[in-house]
């Protein structure tokens, strides 16, 4: 009798093997060949699967974008206004080993996305739904009266998603400035400028 092989399973194997890879030794220097030897598997193996590097890379950033929006549904559940914004940022910010690799994985995937307007798009889509949230909280601070009345909500929002985004390269790249205390005062630093009183 075949073996049954349930291809969504190899296929999210294959992808969490990728993101660590890329954690651990960058972005450029991963093959499919290498990928293949890491998760026991022969190189053709991957084919099936992820046909080619780039489709392998895509479906590596969805799944790390996804890890972290999975967190953020938890997270912010039943919160609104700045404590979402509050609990939204603890999630993306890079406050522990892991989501630490997960900015080095999404460091070279944007690198890529300047040249590539396919990984741009999958990128716009990510930051769009962001800004939505974003949004959508700090105009609930604004219902709730807990926002300064001279915040213009669009550019803080804007403003706020930059943060977030500078700080996966600041705690890559200038860790000593960057930790996790840091980050976090950095982050109450962004809610003062927002909050009344």
């Amino acid at each position: 009798m075949p073996k049954i092989v349930d291809h969504d399973a190899r296929r999210l194997e294959l992808v969490e093997v990728t993101w660590k890879v890329i954690a651990r030794r960058g972005f450029d220097g991963v093959t499919l060949r290498d990928i293949a030897a890491e998760a026991g598997f022969a190189n053709g193996a991957l084919k099936p699967y992820f046909p080619t590097r780039a489709s392998l890379i895509r479906a590596t950033f969805s799944h790390v974008f996804g890890r972290t929006n999975s967190r953020i549904a938890t997270s912010t559940q039943g919160l609104a206004g700045l404590s979402a914004l509050r609990a939204f940022a603890a999630e993306v910010l890079p406050l522990d080993a892991d989501r630490l690799d997960e900015a080095r994985v999404v460091i070279p995937f944007w690198q890529v996305a300047i040249h590539e307007p396919e990984f741009a798009a999958l990128n716009d889509e990510a930051m769009l739904q962001w800004r939505n949230w974003i949004r959508g909280w700090i105009a609930q601070a604004g219902d709730e009266g807990s926002l300064r009345g001279n915040v213009d909500p669009m550019v803080a929002a804007e403003s706020f998603l930059t943060f977030l985004l500078g700080s996966q390269i600041a705690a890559v790249l200038d860790a000593g400035f960057n930790d996790p205390s840091q980050l976090r005062a950095q982050l109450e630093q962004h809610l003062g400028l927002l909050r009344t009183g």
